[in-house]
C-alpha cells in the first residue's frame, strides 16, 4: 500500500493551501482551485496533482472522482461569503452560498463515500465562527454555514458503521484574501495581527488527522489570540 491520499478543495490558497503543505510531507495531494495559476503554484511547490473542478458541476465533479478509489482524507476548504441585511441581499447571494458552501460540499462527499469506506477514511469541513453564532449582516453567509454543520452531525451519525469521521472546524477570522474581502464589504480597517495565520488552522487540522483509531474528534473551534473584532 502507498502513501495515504488526501483531496483538499481550496487548496489554492488561504487555509486551504496551508492544510496542503502541512499534510504534504505524509500525504499524496490533490488540490482543488479555481484559480489556475495559483493552483498550479502550491502544486508544483509540493508535489500535488491538481484538481481543478468546478464544484457546483455534479457532471463535471462526478468525472473527476471516477478514478479516485481510496481516499482517506476529504478536507472541504472551498467557499464564499457575500454579506448584506436581510432586507437588502438578493436571492442570487443566498443561492451562491449555499450552492458552494453546502450542496457541493454535500454532492462530492456523497460521490466520494465509497472511496472514504475502503480507507475508513476522514472527512474536515472548514466551517467558520458563524457556523454557531449569526449576526447583523452575516445572516446568508451565516445561514449555509449553520446548514454546513448539520450536514456535518448528520454524516457522522451515518457513517459511524463504515469507519469514516467527520470533523468540523470552526475557525475565527483568518488572514485570508477572503477575510479581506469580508473587511472591504463590512466597510472596516484591515487590521493585520489581529487575525488566526492560515497555518493555525491547518495545524488543528493535522492534530485531528493524527489522532488513534480510538479517538474521534468531532469538533474544534480555534479563536484568535488577540480576540473578536469590533
Amino acid at each position: 500500500m502507498g502513501r495515504p491520499v488526501a483531496l483538499i478543495t481550496g487548496g489554492s490558497r488561504g487555509v486551504g493551501a496551508a492544510v496542503a503543505r502541512a499534510l504534504a510531507p505524509e500525504y499524496d495531494l490533490l488540490l482543488g482551485g479555481r484559480e489556475s495559476t495559483a493552483l498550479q503554484h502550491v502544486c508544483a511547490e509540493l508535489g500535488a496533482r491538481p484538481w481543478p473542478v468546478e464544484l457546483t458541476d455534479e457532471r463535471a465533479v462526478a468525472e473527476a472522482v471516477a478514478g479516485v478509489e481510496r481516499l482517506d482524507v476529504l478536507v472541504h476548504s472551498a467557499g464564499v461569503a457575500r454579506l448584506g441585511t436581510i432586507a437588502e441581499l438578493p436571492a442570487v447571494a443566498w443561492r451562491e452560498m449555499f450552492e458552494v458552501n453546502v450542496t457541493a460540499v454535500a454532492t462530492l462527499t456523497r460521490l466520494l463515500l465509497p472511496a472514504l469506506r475502503i480507507a475508513r477514511g476522514h472527512v474536515v469541513m472548514i466551517n467558520s465562527g458563524s457556523g454557531r453564532r449569526a449576526a447583523p449582516n452575516w445572516g446568508a453567509y451565516a445561514a449555509s454555514k449553520f446548514a454546513l454543520r448539520a450536514l456535518a452531525d448528520a454524516l457522522r451519525l451515518e457513517e459511524a458503521d463504515n469507519g469514516v469521521r467527520v470533523t468540523t472546524v470552526y475557525p475565527g477570522r483568518v488572514d485570508t484574501d477572503m477575510q479581506r474581502s469580508v473587511r472591504e464589504q463590512e466597510g472596516g480597517e484591515y487590521e493585520p495581527g489581529r487575525y488566526l495565520a492560515p497555518e493555525s488552522v491547518a495545524r488543528a487540522v493535522l492534530a485531528t488527522l493524527g489522532t488513534g483509531d480510538d479517538a474521534h474528534v468531532t469538533e474544534i473551534i480555534v479563536r484568535p489570540a488577540a480576540g473578536p473584532l469590533t
